[in-house]
């Protein structure tokens, strides 16, 4: 962060996150919100990641990509909700520049990741009601792993770009960053330097990652819509619609506010609303994604259900072990409280 040409100028070494910083007598509420939202996308995303290992009746391309995604959401919401948590409870809203660099590297990498394997998904919902006949010659496990692997090599190769460029970038002056993590928008606010050729670079970025997984996305569900229409059963063609359309809602929502903050111009009025934006793709997404992608899934539910009931057993037996391991201490208690009276009695007695 040393330039010779900037010796006047004081270089930045940390920032400051305002985060929410203009509710301040909501900061304990605010506190508690993300803290329950945090609370229930790790256990979420955690269950479907452990149940789709452990349970070989997961063991499918679907499911397959189902728990990549909730591995990947549980990644993307420790990236940002533990340091918005702790600076909404401490009052410290600073963050080391490697901090913050290291944040949004792991947010950037994430969220293309996360870009990639929601049109991989689409593609295999697609392959599954559109071309049933095809599915499992052309969605095999093979296809299925490089189609996740790629997915997370691409968002992680495309992040790398712009965090090599930002970690160059001079910062003087102000370091208050006017967001809840580090983002590359308010990054860029902030530096000294050119960054005419960033900006263009992270657009192209954000265009190709954005706009043809959108598309694809969008197109895939299209045609399952149309092929859920032509189903003559009308409890089937509701339920088969009821979930497709939850499904699309949710990616349009997180598509939608990615091409609000990151594609369209700079202005006054957005700039404002980006930060609302923000939390509808890196907070509520990852919450709302295991209930609308895993949870509503037949199988996904008989799994929890019979491990939820093999849970509740246990408990019951280590309940009634514990209770029974009681009752035999507290017999050994008195059978050694009465052999010690007795003996103390026949003390007593041979005294007198």
């Amino acid at each position: 962060m040393a330039d010779p040409e900037r010796g006047n100028q004081t270089s930045i070494m940390g920032f400051i996150l305002l985060s929410f910083g203009n509710f301040h007598e909501l900061q304990i509420l605010l506190f508690l919100l993300f803290l329950v939202i945090y609370v229930v996308t790790m256990a979420g995303n955690t269950a479907i990641v452990v149940i789709g290992v452990t349970d070989q009746h997961l063991h499918t391309p679907m499911h397959f990509f189902l728990g990549n995604l909730s591995c990947l959401e549980a990644c993307y919401t420790s990236a940002i909700l533990p340091q918005l948590l702790a600076s909404l409870l401490s009052g410290d809203k600073t963050i080391s520049f490697a901090g913050c660099l290291i944040q949004f590297y792991m947010f950037s990498s994430l969220l293309c990741t996360e870009c990639c394997l929601l049109t991989a998904m689409s593609y295999d919902r697609y392959l599954a009601i559109c071309k049933p006949l095809h599915y499992a010659a052309r969605m095999n496990s093979g296809f299925s792993l490089q189609l996740a692997v790629g997915s997370w090599l691409s968002g992680f190769a495309a992040a790398t770009i712009p965090a090599c460029w930002v970690s160059q970038q001079i910062f003087c002056g102000s370091n208050e960053i006017d967001h809840f993590f580090c983002d590359y928008i308010p990054l860029i606010k902030l530096s000294c330097s050119d960054t005419s050729r960033m900006v263009l670079v992270v657009f192209l970025i954000s265009c190709i990652f954005v706009l043809p997984p959108f598309v694809l996305t969008l197109t895939s569900y299209m045609c399952i819509i149309n092929a859920i229409l032509r189903i003559p059963s009308s409890t089937g063609r509701k339920k088969a619609f009821s979930t497709c359309s939850s499904h699309l809602i949710v990616v349009t929502v997180f598509y939608g506010t990615l091409i609000i903050v990151y594609m369209l111009p700079d202005t006054a009025a957005l700039r404002d609303l980006n930060k609302v934006f923000s939390v509808f793709y890196t907070v509520l997404t990852p919450m709302v994604n295991p209930l609308i992608y895993s949870l509503r899934n037949k199988e996904v539910k008989e799994v929890l259900r019979k491990a939820l009931s093999k849970t509740v057993t246990s408990m019951s037996i280590c309940k009634r072990f514990c209770a029974h391991l009681l009752y035999v201490t507290i017999k050994c208690v008195e059978w050694e409280f009465i052999m010690w009276c007795n003996e103390a009695n026949h003390s007593v007695c041979g005294q007198s």
